[in-house]
């Protein structure tokens, strides 16, 4: 985990007549908290929130897995309690997730080794078109109304778990539909005995599961199929074992997870099962003294069904893994690959349409970065501008911010919206006197000095012979800058401020033109001023590379986005 240990004394023999002396021995507390959910839900957009949700989960160091597909989220993950909590709420920002449901247990060893997220057509495999537990769901019943519903003998209680799982415990009288996986279901309900009409009459159904995701799915079945009565466990069970005291139960056994725990039983507490590192079904028993049973290789379940090949790649695999736990290394545990961003994002976060060299566009991006506020950043071809950016902009230069609410495409309102968002490096003053003179410094350099810019830069543009008739003019400003600087150090007063940050990227422009000629002018105000902004730390992020974005490729995010950053 990498915040949270867990110190246990080792085991050491200690003669009797020393045991007084000793203090108490201290058991150490369970600090993993497991945390199990689902929700189905409309995502049309499903694929997008992988990128930032894996980013949150690797940033808070909880692993586990979650499953994404257009009917919603499952999941089961593991971590410092706080850090589990942060992303439910993380998760909960969705308003189709504002009343996301969980079951958690805690544990001393880690339930999971990596954090996965995992893009699926069905967040549980069922591969029957049209059902939709959103709409056709049979009748949740509580944990505690579960022993008198099952207990009804005209009820017919089905087990919707696959074969291992049952083995290991189920409900009393429940049948077993004697299945592979879930996506088997649907055949054993077209022919099941059990559920035939009894004097032209569909019997009431009771389903149950692990969590109460497979019964979501297969009671909605049910109802697809005529029966009128059908009715699921909520929470599954293992919302029964949490909340139904043991002596009142009518389970039977241990609860298959699908963890390192490998059972559960009453309180949810670990069981007793160990887990074969091939079929990952939990070992039978006895399993560890047949001669298929080989640690890390094979069981007598799955020994017929892996080549020597697999079993030599399963053998060095257990190797490497009793190794480094001998030298308390993790060999278990690399992030998932993917193209990661670095920087988190929250639901809904503001699009930066951007162009890395373009002034306007740097003076934006130093703004939002001067607020901490994180935006995905779509990096523009302006040869080439992407659809999305027409669409959001008439204008259809940058930058552009798209907002959950608006659209803000000049860059003087961008700075000057996210300051106004956060501004924890005061680089906004509250003297209206001191705005008003940081708005004229920026209105001479977007206005004049920006037309002699364009014009020394860029002459061809403007057939022109060449622009140093523009250089001498644009030196005007350039000269008032110095002076200016000269005074305070910086624009406004003793310290950089937003108006700073508006001109500078326009100042370094006009510089980079003739740097030679430049450095000659008698500027040093002017001088040291720029070289105090291109050798910033803020600096160098807001002008790090990024790939041109085209739709469907992961986000990149800015500030300090990994992602997409060029070769």
């Amino acid at each position: 985990m990498g915040r949270t240990d867990t110190f246990i004394l080792p085991h050491c023999a200690v003669h009797n007549s020393a045991m007084s002396n000793l203090p108490p021995i201290v058991k150490a507390e369970p600090v993993y908290l497991t945390a199990a959910f689902y929700k189905f839900v409309d995502w049309p957009d499903f694929a997008d929130r992988k990128a930032p949700l894996l980013t949150f989960c690797e940033a808070h160091h909880v692993k586990g897995l979650i499953l994404l597909a257009r009917e919603g989220i499952n999941s089961t993950i593991a971590g410092a309690p706080d850090d589990v909590r942060a992303v439910l709420a993380y998760l909960k920002q969705d308003p189709q997730l504002s009343d996301l449901q969980h079951k958690e247990s805690f544990s001393i060893k880690p339930p999971f080794y990596r954090m996965k997220v995992r893009l699926k057509k069905e967040i549980v495999t069922m591969g029957v078109p049209g059902i939709s537990p959103i709409h056709m769901a049979g009748t949740y019943v509580k944990p505690e109304q579960w022993n008198a519903l099952i207990s009804d003998p005209n009820v017919v209680l089905i087990d919707t778990r696959n074969d291992y799982e049952v083995e290991i415990g189920t409900f009393a009288g429940a049948v077993n539909p004697q299945i592979k996986s879930f996506s088997e279901l649907p055949s054993w309900v077209a022919q099941a005995a059990a559920l035939q009409a009894r004097a032209g009459l569909k019997p009431k159904v009771a389903m149950f599961c692990t969590g109460g995701i497979r019964c979501e799915k297969s009671t909605a079945l049910m109802r697809a199929q005529g029966f009128d009565e059908v009715f699921h466990l909520e929470g599954g069970i293992l919302k029964y074992l949490e909340q139904v005291p043991p002596n009142e139960s009518m389970w039977q056994g241990e609860c298959f997870v699908f963890d390192e725990r490998v059972s559960v039983g009453h309180g949810l507490q670990p069981g007793p099962h160990q887990l074969c590192r091939c079929c990952r079904e939990p070992l039978q028993e006895g399993a560890m003294d047949s001669p298929w049973y080989e640690a890390g290789v094979s069981c007598p379940r799955c020994h017929a069904q892996t080549s020597e090949t697999q079993k030599n790649s399963a053998r060095e695999r257990q190797r490497q893994w009793v190794l480094a736990k001998s030298r308390d290394q993790a060999h278990i545990g690399p992030t998932q690959k993917s193209n990661r961003v670095a920087a988190l994002l929250p639901l809904n976060a503001p699009v930066l349409y951007s162009f890395r060299r373009c002034p306007y566009a740097m003076r934006a991006r130093l703004a939002l970065l001067a607020s901490g506020m994180h935006c995905e950043l779509r990096e523009v071809a302006l040869a080439q501008k992407p659809a999305s950016l027409l669409q959001a902009s008439a204008k259809a230069t940058v930058p552009v911010l798209v907002l959950p609410d608006r659209v803000i495409d000049e860059s003087l309102d961008i700075m000057l919206w996210a300051l106004s968002q956060s501004d924890p490096q005061k680089w906004c003053l509250s003297e209206p006197a001191q705005h008003t003179q940081a708005l004229q410094w920026v209105a001479q350099c977007d206005g004049d000095f920006k037309f002699n810019l364009d014009r020394y830069k860029y002459p061809g543009r403007y057939d022109l012979p060449d622009g140093l008739s523009n250089r001498t003019a644009g030196a005007q400003f350039l000269t008032k800058l110095n002076v200016q600087l000269e005074k305070t150090g910086f624009l406004l007063d003793a310290c950089w401020r937003w108006a700073d940050a508006a001109i500078a990227p326009f100042v370094r422009q006009f510089a980079s033109t003739d740097l030679a000629w430049f450095e000659a002018q008698n500027w040093p105000a002017l001088h040291a001023w720029l070289k105090g902004f291109e050798e910033s730390a803020e600096f160098a992020v807001v002008m790090h590379k990024y790939k041109i974005w085209h739709p469907g490729q992961t986000q990149a995010v800015f500030p300090n986005g990994s992602e997409n950053q060029a070769d």
